[in-house]
């Protein structure tokens, strides 16, 4: 029996359309003093907007670390200032927007910025914080791991007698040293795949999934240049911490802009 169809019946294996993976381009050392250049205009045109993610941030870091005081979780302070800086890219999010604006010179008040921020909430963006939230929830608990295999004997009821401890007991540089390594792993592996994936989310329509990939093939692909950028970034954030979190008023949103400018040469625009 002959079937009355419109037309020819579409092939089994076709799939939705899937957008093409972002192409990755070659970055240099002169991409990253370009970047930071273009980085500290965008900081300099705003200054007050600007100012306003990095004072966010930092009165962030000094709740954190009053809670834990007040928690009596006195161990946990190191990690938590020193793993902290790992959610700098999402906090970010508002700096990429204003350098994407500033950049196709398009006007542009707080109401625009924060309406954007809170609309991430509905795309991709939320799975890439969940992702690092997830490594920075790993590096607390595994160091609450190494505190109770190599400081199982030690006993500490402030943080003077907690710093004491880590800085001149054997124990301690173990516990130091075992602490930096695993450190530096995890802040390589969220570096690696957020680079450049939360600007590349807010500037298009993409998936968390190829963001982290175009973002891995950026590093993978630019080692040196992208191992310099994160130690720029590592000592920076690290030097802010040290009045008292202040500095990152300044540091954030420079480094936050900058990372905007930089995957604009590190990844090619969409096409069309």
């Amino acid at each position: 029996m002959t079937s009355k169809t419109a037309g020819p019946s579409p092939p089994d294996n076709l799939s939705p359309h899937q957008p093409a993976m972002p192409k990755v381009n070659k970055v240099t050392a002169a991409d990253i003093t370009a970047s930071l250049k273009a980085g500290f205009s965008d900081f300099l045109a705003r200054p007050v907007l600007s100012g306003f993610f990095g004072l966010f941030y930092a009165v962030f870091g000094l709740l954190l670390v009053w809670s834990l005081i007040w928690l009596g979780k006195i161990w946990m302070i190191i990690p938590a200032i020193v793993g902290f800086p790992l959610v700098a890219p999402f906090a970010a999010a508002g700096l990429y927007e204003m350098s994407r604006r500033l950049q196709n010179n398009e006007s542009f008040g707080w109401s625009e910025i924060l309406i954007v921020m809170a609309n991430q909430r509905k795309r991709e963006m939320g799975w890439m914080a969940f992702v690092t939230l997830f490594i920075f929830w790993v590096w607390i608990y595994q160091i609450r791991l190494w505190l109770a295999i190599i400081l199982q004997n030690a006993s500490f009821s402030d943080f003077d007698g907690f710093l004491n401890i880590v800085l001149y007991t054997p124990q301690g540089w173990t516990f130091l040293a075992v602490g930096t390594c695993i450190g530096a792993f995890l802040s390589a592996v969220l570096f690696t795949v957020t680079v450049v994936a939360m600007p590349l989310l807010l500037d298009r329509e993409a998936n968390f999934v190829s963001a982290m990939i175009t973002s891995i093939r950026v590093v993978t692909e630019n080692p040196m240049v992208m191992l310099s950028w994160a130690a720029i970034i590592s000592v920076t954030m690290l030097l802010s911490l040290v009045p008292a979190f202040l500095g990152l008023i300044f540091t954030l949103p420079i480094l936050g802009h900058t990372t905007w400018h930089l995957y604009q040469r590190a990844v090619s625009p969409a096409e069309g």
